[in-house]
């Protein structure tokens, strides 16, 4: 059979966008990891997929795949393009767009200059809903690691974020301690790992090593979980410019308690077909 698919990208972090309203096709953890592969395949940060909701009040359901063929609950950046994927192909007219995700429903909003907010929800702070092993919620935690303890902030925006404080993002071992958290015990379902840069209240620098993936050039989630947590520790203000690799984004937070909106661009880079 052929695949139509859009290949998009958000500040660099890149997917493979397909409509399985209008198509059919059963995908699992092989079929993924070929079609991620940039070498003999499209290539791709995660898969993302259109698909029909299961509840009336929602638009869509957008199902979330990384490179490895694992299914994730979350991804800012792929949301940004799935609203934008949607409206390309007059899948909807609408400016406000309610779907259905794995780890809850989210809102995606086009905003008149052709970026898309992304209403993300209330963050999940107690470790045993990130999951964590850490008996109560704190702001800082220390995890013992190969070469000591490092000190970290942990959140869930629907996918699990451990956020590490940096003098310069140049310098940080963003490999090799990204690599090493991401599957250490105490994050029994693995973990997205941030690190930090504060360059004053409204403005931080990011990268983010990503679970299933490694580093990329953007990680929307990455950037609102460093929001709430350099809010907690008492780092930032309630509007911040997250500086990622591949751009910037905006991320609003007002505290405990209230959703986080993210707001930036979604790009289309091609459409394709592919014989599967």
């Amino acid at each position: 059979m052929l695949l139509r698919f859009t290949k998009m990208h958000g500040l660099g972090n890149d997917f493979m966008v397909v409509d399985l309203v209008t198509q059919h096709c059963k995908l699992n953890e092989d079929l993924i990891r070929s079609l991620a592969d940039r070498h003999r395949g499209i290539g791709f940060d995660q898969l993302l997929v259109v698909e029909p909701p299961s509840q009336p009040n929602n638009d869509f359901k957008y199902r979330i795949y990384n490179a490895d063929g694992g299914e994730v609950e979350q991804c800012g950046n792929g949301a940004r393009c799935f609203a934008r994927f949607v409206l390309d192909k007059k899948l909807t007219t609408k400016s406000h767009i309610k779907v259905e995700t794995l780890s809850g429903d989210i809102e995606l909003i086009v905003e008149t200059d052709g970026n898309i907010t992304v209403d993300m929800g209330i963050p999940k702070l107690t470790p045993s809903s990130i999951p964590f092993n850490a008996p109560q919620q704190q702001a800082f935690y220390k995890v013992k690691v190969a070469e000591g303890d490092v000190e970290l902030g942990t959140a869930s925006m629907g996918n699990p974020h451990a956020v590490i404080k940096v003098d310069s993002i140049n310098k940080a071992p963003v490999e090799r301690l990204g690599a090493e958290l991401e599957s250490h015990t105490d994050f029994p379902q693995r973990v997205n790992v941030g690190f930090m840069e504060v360059l004053n209240h409204q403005e931080i620098n990011l990268r983010v090593f990503e679970r299933g993936v490694g580093e990329t050039q953007a990680c929307g989630t990455g950037a609102c979980a460093a929001v709430v947590v350099g809010r907690i520790q008492g780092l930032l203000d309630e509007q911040v410019t997250v500086n990622l690799p591949g751009g910037s984004l905006t991320i609003q937070w007002q505290g405990e308690g209230h959703s986080v909106k993210m707001t930036g661009p979604a790009c289309r880079v091609f459409e394709g077909q592919i014989r599967l």
